[in-house]
């Protein structure tokens, strides 16, 4: 006797959720070994099917029309079963550690000032509770639900405004998926075999400090929070995290590119990935905080990636966790406006050292992404240092010329290095005209304090 089983659908595909505009999406399952599965989808009302194979599984690929809805699909088998209120628009992965997990639980005022006007039938959630696993996962615990005052509360707020804000820029439904777990290092959220496999960031990997409130093994979340759905189709991903890294700066950008890669591999698309730079904070280490956002600032190299910096956004130095996480979302919203969307006339661009020339005892910097002017907030350019080949530095005095930057000291005759705002704690006031500050920069490649 053949027994049969019914169709079973990955939490991933559910009510409520939204799927990727134009595009060809996945749609997958479990049902009886040859049982055939017949797919109606409500926009074209055209029927597809698939038979299961020996090992229960099947997929199918189906092609989704411009954003719109509320949709239906209908899965029929042995048993039939309906996804109600589908919506086709973006759909971007949340993840990180605690500065992205943050969310209304917190206290932040943003998502207390927001909860009013909150309801947005258009942005939809998918949250991902914290799980690990040793081996990758095909399903995990969620459900999609609507944007509301209660569901925003503890969705991830970063997550949220930046959602919120494509949704407005762009008139489409938003889908969020929220994988995220403070505490948590890159190393986690990077397939196993890939730190493993590598000297340098299996070492690295080692020297994480064990914690009662998060894994440290490699691939530990990969496996349970991101693998279950790199089948489902998304725009790209936006990231906040690196401050678990702090103490093995020196391989976070080849481990971070390499994860980013990963990523990419397992769904099987170039899509972008943005991401935000650490904020000024207190570490215990020299150093280590402004090593880590050297090599975030390093890793915009990488292809189809690019960094926020908010150093303007911080409150207090002593504190991880920055509240202000609208400026975060939106400015992360800015550069897929921008570079993903293709709007034009956004700033979403920090400048970023260029090159520095030495004239007349004075270093002179340049700088990409610069479309007007420099300008200083309150008085002169602060967290500014000088160096000549003794390699000590300095306060330096700058003059802002139009894009560039003129920095001496009477103290360095000879000027070889410059720094600003490279340090834990070091929060510069140097911007773009248009309002984003200047990513922290060092200008040469000598060894680093970061005992």
């Amino acid at each position: 006797m053949i027994s049969s089983a019914d169709i079973r659908l990955p939490s991933v595909l559910g009510n409520n959720m939204v799927l990727q505009q134009q595009s060809a999406v996945k749609l997958w399952g479990w049902s009886s070994p040859g049982e055939k599965v017949f797919i109606t989808s409500s926009w074209n009302n055209k029927t597809d099917s698939v038979v299961a194979t020996r090992d229960a599984n099947w997929q199918i690929t189906i092609q989704t029309p411009p954003a719109g809805g509320p949709y239906s699909i209908t899965f029929r088998g042995d048993n039939q079963i309906v996804l109600e209120n589908v919506l086709i628009g973006e759909v971007w992965v949340c993840s990180g550690q605690s500065n992205m997990e943050m969310n209304g639980g917190w206290g932040l005022k943003d998502i207390k000032a927001a909860l009013p006007t909150s309801y947005n039938k258009n942005i939809r959630f998918f949250y991902i509770p914290k799980t690990t696993s040793d081996y990758p996962q095909d399903d995990c615990k969620g459900s999609w639900e609507i944007c509301d005052s209660n569901t925003v509360k503890t969705f991830s707020a970063a997550g949220y405004f930046f959602g919120k804000k494509l949704n407005k820029d762009l008139n489409v439904p938003i889908g969020l998926i929220n994988s995220n777990w403070g505490g948590t290092a890159a190393e986690v959220w990077t397939p196993a075999e890939i730190v493993n496999n590598n000297d340098s960031l299996k070492t690295a990997a080692a020297k994480l400090v064990p914690s009662p409130w998060w894994p440290n093994k490699p691939g530990a979340t990969f496996n349970a929070m991101i693998s279950p759905i790199t089948r489902y189709s998304i725009a790209g991903a936006i990231w906040y995290q690196g401050e678990s890294n702090t103490n093995t700066a020196s391989t976070y950008s080849q481990l971070f590119t390499a994860m980013i890669d990963a990523w990419r591999k397992k769904w099987d698309k170039e899509f972008p990935f943005y991401y935000v730079q650490i904020a000024p904070y207190h570490y215990g280490n020299k150093n280590i905080g402004a090593l880590l956002q050297e090599a975030q600032t390093k890793s915009m190299q990488h292809q189809g990636v690019g960094m926020v910096v908010i150093t303007d956004l911080v409150d207090d130095v002593n504190n991880i966790h920055p509240q202000d996480k609208h400026d975060v979302g939106y400015r992360l919203a800015n550069w897929a406006l921008a570079e993903t969307y293709h709007k034009p006339d956004i700033i979403y661009k920090s400048p970023v050292f260029k090159a520095m020339e030495v004239q007349k005892g004075k270093a002179i910097i340049s700088f990409e992404n610069v479309k007007s002017d420099l300008q200083s907030k309150d008085g002169g350019v602060t967290e500014l240092y000088i160096a000549g080949s003794d390699k000590i530095f300095y306060p330096a005095k700058a003059k802002i010329d139009h894009d560039k930057l003129i920095v001496w000291s009477k103290a360095v005759p000879t000027p070889l290095a410059v720094r600003y705002a490279f340090g834990n704690t070091a929060i510069g006031n140097l911007f773009s005209k248009e309002g984003l500050p200047v990513t922290a920069f060092r200008t040469d490649s000598w060894d680093v304090d970061s005992s």
